[in-house]
């Protein structure tokens, strides 16, 4: 009985895809540990995290649901639980991803500020409606709008503390901006047959595999360049130290995927990325705790 318990909790958090939530819910700690200032009430802080979590939880269950068709045709998905069967495709998901969602906008207005709301409320929009439906079977730029999601995040944190905000935490929304398409076209270049066949025009089927690796790299290296900017705007030496041991690893991927562009490159530099991001995050809260933030 245990065990099957575990198992169902699991599916169902699959669903939501909590591990991208609780990434996306570090970012918003980090935009508000970037801000200057006195911050804001731990409590009101772990509050607006939540609500981060939940309406990245809402946008995540409703990508999984509103793609079951186009996640069937993909060896990666085809065994999501809206593409077997074992959850229907009722009327009362959408219902309550929608309910999800205004709860934690609900929630973070209460514990913030409206600006705040709204970001968090255009963080799941944007990966909900604008990635998921609008763009991501039309055009190769799918995932580097669909990036402002985490960007979204970032200034949810940030504009908790200060609406005004500050140079740094920008700076590092537009970092996160620009780490997301290397980090998913590793991922696709990796799986680009199951992309090719279900027709998404994601950067590696567009130009093909040697080129997509070049656009990699050469991305990678200006988002590095720019995740420095943030030491010179206030954050100190234990951000700089993550952003450079994150950095040189991921530009250490992306260079080993030009020179050697198959599926295991991609998959090393996939999880570059995540190191990277790791490290950035780790950085600015380590820095923030440092500093007594």
């Amino acid at each position: 009985m245990a065990a099957s318990l575990i198992a169902e909790a699991r599916l169902l958090l699959s669903v939501f895809k909590l591990r991208i939530g609780v990434a996306i819910m570090l970012c918003t700690l980090a935009g508000a540990a970037a801000s200057p200032g006195a911050g804001i009430d731990p409590a009101a802080m772990a509050v607006l995290a939540l609500a981060v979590l939940l309406s990245s939880c809402a946008a995540g269950a409703f990508n999984q649901y509103a793609e079951r068709g186009l996640d069937a045709q993909m060896s990666r998905t085809r065994s999501r639980p809206f593409v077997t069967g074992r959850y229907s495709d009722a009327w009362h998901w959408p219902a309550a991803i929608l309910a999800l969602l205004l709860v934690a906008v609900t929630a973070a207005a209460v514990a913030a500020n409206a600006l705040a709301a709204l970001f968090v409320f255009l963080g799941a929009f944007t990966y909900g409606v604008v990635y998921t439906l609008w763009l991501k079977r039309r055009t190769w730029l799918n995932i580097v709008i669909g990036g402002l999601a985490g960007s979204f995040a970032v200034l949810a944190g940030a504009s908790a503390v200060d609406p005004a905000l500050a140079p740094a935490p920008v700076v590092l929304a537009v970092v996160l901006f620009l780490w997301t398409p290397p980090h998913f076209w590793s991922l696709a270049f990796a799986f680009d047959g199951d992309y090719r066949r279900a027709r998404v025009p994601m950067l590696p089927v567009v130009v093909g595999g040697p080129a997509a690796a070049r656009v990699i790299l050469a991305h990678t290296a200006v988002l590095v360049a720019l995740s420095l900017a943030p030491f010179f705007l206030g954050l100190g030496w234990l951000y700089l130290a993550g952003a450079l041991t994150g950095g040189a690893l991921f530009l250490r991927g992306s260079l080993r995927l030009v020179r050697d562009p198959g599926r295991a490159s991609a998959m090393a530099n996939f999880h570059a990325s995540l190191a990277h991001l790791g490290l950035l995050l780790l950085g600015v809260l380590a820095d923030a705790a440092f500093r007594g933030h």
